[in-house]
């Protein structure tokens, strides 16, 4: 099988790349190591790239651009693909209103740019878009909560598992990068609905693992542990730091692209975090890595919310468990959290 990988240097991308050439598989990589202009120096993601250089066996990277319609067809003429998996983005909730139409070229015409591209060239691909949760916008916060002492939480039992792919995703406050999102998710859809493809949208929670180049504006996990190593101070804004995430680590987020690239659904939506298990808020997080470090952690409270940022966010992941019964967590928070410290303390 050949594979396509968008974003190859990037945690999800990265983490593909390995998967697939570990299982004999040709994978071609797309990263133009857009993250560097996006956060600076601490975005670059040219370390994970000699890192896969390294690692890997068959594994071609292409500097190459996915807002780039004649490069991308002129790639896609040369190689035939059987599974595109999209990861590729400008990431940042925050950044996107610095450049908005950067952010909208990127997240919603890049996409559409793969699809019609893979329609005209290799129409029978499984096409795996990394979609996000921000296409909710603000809607999730509607859901009745509770104020737990050290996190918030879902006030009704019906909502216990979390968020499900039947919130609304219109009519919410999103940011920027939340509309480019929505509008890439929803053509992508179209494409496996209106056509026939083999699209499968998965709405990531909070996406994590050791690979992760985490910056202030992106990778909240990741950037956390970065600064509770360095002795800096972690700024936490609003809801008294009682926001929750699910947590989940790039290998199963891969795992469930291998079971719907095995028996894809055309144009099929799914919610895809840690769930309920691996929930946690930022005070929660704190805790968890000082008592890793054995130090206490500086923290200065902003009382500012991002716009429109989530207080309590699960995701149900019944949906996907339904439809492939195969896969499941396998990485708890405690251990994504170990093995952040094993590389990064």
């Amino acid at each position: 099988m050949k594979v396509l990988v968008t974003g190859s240097s990037g945690l999800i991308g990265s983490e593909a790349v390995e998967y697939f050439d570990r299982a004999g598989h040709e994978v071609v990589g797309i990263d133009n190591n857009m993250r560097k202009e996006f956060f600076g120096p601490s975005g670059d993601t040219t370390w994970n790239l000699e890192r896969l250089r390294q690692a890997t066996r068959n594994f071609r990277p292409h500097d190459l651009d996915i807002r780039d319609r004649p490069r991308l067809a002129d790639l896609f003429k040369q190689e035939r693909f059987d599974l595109i998996v999209h990861c590729a983005a400008q990431p940042s909730h925050d950044k996107a209103k610095d450049l908005p139409l950067v952010d909208f070229d990127v997240n919603a015409v890049g996409t559409i740019n793969l699809l019609e591209t893979t329609r005209l060239h290799c129409p029978e691909a499984v096409f795996i878009l990394m979609s996000t949760n921000k296409v909710y916008g603000d809607a999730p916060n509607e859901v009745p909560l509770k104020e737990l002492p050290t996190r918030w939480d879902y006030a009704r039992p019906e909502d216990y598992n979390g968020i499900r792919e039947d919130c609304r995703i219109d009519r919410t406050l999103h940011s920027l990068f939340g509309a480019s999102k929505t509008a890439g998710d929803v053509v992508a859809q179209e494409y496996g609905r209106y056509f026939g493809m083999k699209v499968g949208v998965f709405r990531g929670g909070c996406l994590t693992g050791e690979h992760h180049s985490g910056v202030q504006l992106h990778g909240f996990l990741s950037y956390l542990f970065k600064v509770a190593v360095a002795g800096g101070t972690y700024n936490i804004l609003g809801y008294k730091g009682k926001q929750v995430r699910d947590q989940i680590h790039s290998t199963d987020v891969i795992a469930a692209f291998v079971e719907f690239a095995q028996n894809p659904r055309p144009g099929e939506v799914y919610n895809l975090g840690g769930g309920r298990q691996n929930s946690a808020s930022i005070l929660e997080c704190v805790t968890k890595i000082e008592a890793l470090l054995g130090r206490p952690m500086q923290t200065q409270y902003v009382d500012e919310a991002r716009v429109g940022d989530h207080i309590c966010y699960i995701s149900d992941l019944s949906k996907f468990q339904s439809h492939y019964p195969n896969w499941r967590i396998t990485r708890s928070l405690d251990q994504i959290l170990e093995s952040m410290a094993a590389t990064m303390a």
